[in-house]
Parts: structure tokens; sequence; C-alpha cells
């Protein structure tokens, strides 16, 4: 029997890109725009710590091929409620995310339907409705929406990564320079209050290591993969955003529900910008389809490991866990109503920075069960300075962008943390007794 085939570096890297430039980036020209071009300066910090996680997660994935990911990792060192906690919040961050994800949606296809973003209600009605057309859609199991969403991602990467290239013969140095600082802010202040924003177009990094089995040389590719996709990510993101400030007034980009179908239509005319607002609706629906049976599997998962209630563990005869779904669906039903704001681009803000919370809480506590992996590997010590370096100028750009996410979003991931451990105490005497026999006499 032939050996199979196997990833080369330039496969992976690019593999790496294009999972990470999902819908993420689609609403970040409009919401950046708000504090000005100044904004932009963040890119910079976000795209050196976002590769020192990836740099991390790909040791640490080398070292626990485990399943479980990033949960898995934090066991090593943590025990069952370092898997538990790591997988509660990181599963709470997909929920935050997939009703961001509708929320660029919807704010695309206003373009097309006016009324959606005509009050804040008719925005949450339209937000809530992609929530539960993407969850019935995947009652039908896992078969079509993987091959769905592998087509819609490119609808997003086109046009943005187009418009990396193509957008400067169009750039404006005095649009620019009147879009840089309108607000007055320092450049700490500037800096800092998009640091979230921009880490949201990265969430996602921590699945690169996941491939590592199909892979060349592992060991040298799955690192190198990781951060070069990461960078070639950062650099479309960077130019796109930076080109997108000199092309569409400020003032009109920081109101804009469709940033990049305004810019095709200021660079060409209305048409080309409604065909790009269009691919951008279909990227989002096909996004937010992938993630919605993402979360219900990882919660199915978790469920089989008895790290979470049965019912999220039933399924029906297509294979795709129902109940879990509707469960989730009337979950991001709440967080809808719950962070309803008055203009899209703020309840899309308090998403944004609610779901960089709970998402790189799991960061910190998984990268930091690196060392003890290490020390169990037995690797020299070259390659333990080397890694322990890394690894701490990822958790603490990850501390730095828990505190840019604002008080809120802060307050909101410590509820998510508390009501995590309220379920783990129920959950941890299973865990004890099967630990210490004599304990459960």
């Amino acid at each position: 029997m032939a050996e199979q085939k196997k990833m080369t570096l330039v496969q992976l890297t690019v593999l790496v890109a294009v999972n990470m430039m999902g819908s993420g980036i689609i609403m970040l020209p409009a919401n950046m725009a708000q504090v000005g071009a100044i904004s932009l300066l963040s890119w910079g910090v976000t795209a050196i710590g976002s590769m020192a996680i990836a740099y991390g997660f790909a040791q640490a994935g080398l070292f626990n091929q485990r399943p479980g990911g990033m949960s898995a990792y934090a066991e090593d060192a943590y025990g069952k409620s370092g898997y538990f906690i790591v997988f509660l919040l990181y599963f709470f961050s997909l929920a935050i995310g997939n009703v961001a994800i509708a929320i660029s949606a919807v704010g695309y296809l206003a373009v097309f339907m006016p009324w959606l973003s005509s009050t804040p209600i008719a925005t949450c009605i339209g937000v809530i409705a992609l929530v539960w057309l993407s969850t019935v859609a995947n009652f039908g199991g896992p078969s079509v929406t993987g091959k769905i969403g592998a087509v819609t991602v490119w609808g997003v990467i086109i046009p943005v990564a187009g418009l990396s290239v193509i957008g400067w013969f169009w750039f404006s140095a005095d649009t620019f320079g009147a879009a840089w600082n309108p607000h007055g802010m320092s450049i700490g202040k500037g800096m800092s209050s998009s640091i979230a924003l921009t880490l949201w177009a990265f969430l996602g990094m921590e699945s690169a290591a996941q491939n590592s089995n199909a892979v060349e040389n592992p060991k040298r590719n799955v690192p190198l993969a990781c951060m070069l996709g990461t960078l070639g990510a950062a650099v479309v993101y960077i130019l796109s955003t930076t080109v997108i400030q000199g092309i569409v007034p400020n003032a009109e980009l920081a109101k804009s529900t469709g940033p990049f179908g305004l810019a095709y239509a200021k660079m060409f005319n209305p048409a080309v910008g409604s065909v790009i607002m269009g691919l951008a609706v279909m990227a989002c629906i096909g996004s937010l389809l992938g993630w919605q049976f993402t979360i219900a599997q990882t919660a199915k998962s978790a469920a089989d490991e008895r790290m979470f209630p049965a019912v999220f563990a039933k399924v029906n005869r297509m294979s795709a866990p129902v109940v879990g779904m509707i469960i989730m669906g009337v979950v991001q039903t709440v967080m809808a109503l719950s962070t309803i704001s008055p203009t899209l681009a703020e309840q899309f803000n308090a998403l944004v920075n609610l779901a960089v919370v709970t998402n790189v809480v799991p960061y910190i506590i998984s990268l930091s069960a690196l060392m003890v992996m290490m020390q169990k590997a037995k690797v020299t010590q070259g390659v333990y300075r080397r890694n322990v370096a890394v690894a701490l100028v990822a958790m603490l750009y990850s501390v730095y962008a828990i505190d840019a996410s604002g008080k809120d979003a802060v307050m909101g991931g410590m509820l998510v943390l508390a009501l995590g451990f309220v379920v783990y105490g129920f959950l941890a005497p299973r865990f004890a007794t099967a630990a210490d026999p004599e304990r459960a006499a």
C-alpha cells in the first residue's frame, strides 16, 4: 500500500493563513475608523503577540497530541479542572464569536435590506434569525457543512487580499492623513483601543497545530508554518485595513455597515460594491454554519469525556448533536439580546471584546502548561529556554489584551469563569473518586 502523501511546509502555511482569514476581518475597518488610522499601530503589537501564541501552540502540539487541543495541554499542568475551565471558556468564546459573525453578516445584508440596520431591535432580530437559520441547517449532519465552509471562506479572502494589492492605485495620502488621529488620542491610547479588535482577526490560530500527523517533518514544519501563516495573515490584514483608510473618508468609513463593499464601490462603481457585499454575506453565513457545528461538536466531545452534561452527547440519526445545538442557539439568542446596542458597530465591539477575554484566558492557562510538557519530554536546555521566552511573550501579550478589552468584557469573562467553577463542582467528584479509591470508600 502506497504511503499517504503529506503536506509540505508551503501547503501547511497556506492552510494556516486561510484558516485564520475567515470572517473576523470583515467589519474591522469600520470599527477601527471610529478610533482613527492611529489604531493601525495595534496591528504591529498583535502580529508579534499572535506569532508568539501560534508558536507556543505549535510546540505544545508536538509534546501533547491527545484530543482536546488547549484543554489537553492545560490538563498536563492543572489536571481535570484545568481541562474543564479551558474548555468552557473557549466554548463560550466560540458562541460569542458566532453572534459577532452574525452581526457582520447583518451589516452587509443591510445594504440589500436597509431595514435591518434601521433600529437596534431590527438588527437584533436579523442576528437571531441568522443564528437559528445556521443552527437548524446543521441538523442534517456534518457531510455538507465542511464543504460549504471551504468554499464560502473565499468570499472574504479574495476581496480582502485583492484590496491589499490593487487598492493602492486609489490610495490618497490626504484622505489617510485626515483619518490618522481625528480624536487627538495619545499613541498608547490609540494603540490599546484596538488591540481586542485586531486580536479578534487572529483567533483560530490555536487550531494551527492540529495537522501535525499529516505534515512532512512536523518538528520543523509545524512551528514554521504557524509562524509564517500568522505572519502572512498579518500582512494581508495590515495592508487591507491601511489602504482602505486612504480610499474611504474616515467619517464615512466609521458609519459603514459594509466597509469592504464601500471601498470597492469607491474604487469602481456601486455594482461592484454590491457584488463584494454579496460575497461577504455568503462568507459570513458559511462561516456561521461551520462554527455552529464546531461548537456543538466541541460540547459533544466534552460530554463524551464526562466533562459536560450528558445531554450534549445525544445525536440524531444524521450524527448531529441536535439537543446541544438547540441549547447553544438559545444561549446565543440571549447573548444577542443582552448586548443590544444603539448601533451595529457598538454591539459588534462589545461581543468582540468579550470573545477575546474568554479566548485569551485559555491561551494563558494552556501555554503556561508548556513548561510541564517540556519537562516531561526532557527537552534540551536550549529548546526549553527558547520556548519559555516565546511563551512568556505570548502570555504577557494575552494579559495586555485582556486589559485592553475593557472592564465590561473582563467582568463578563469573570462571570463565565465563576459559573464554570459552579458547574465543575458537580463534575469534580467523579474524577476525584477515580483518582482516589480510598476517598470514595
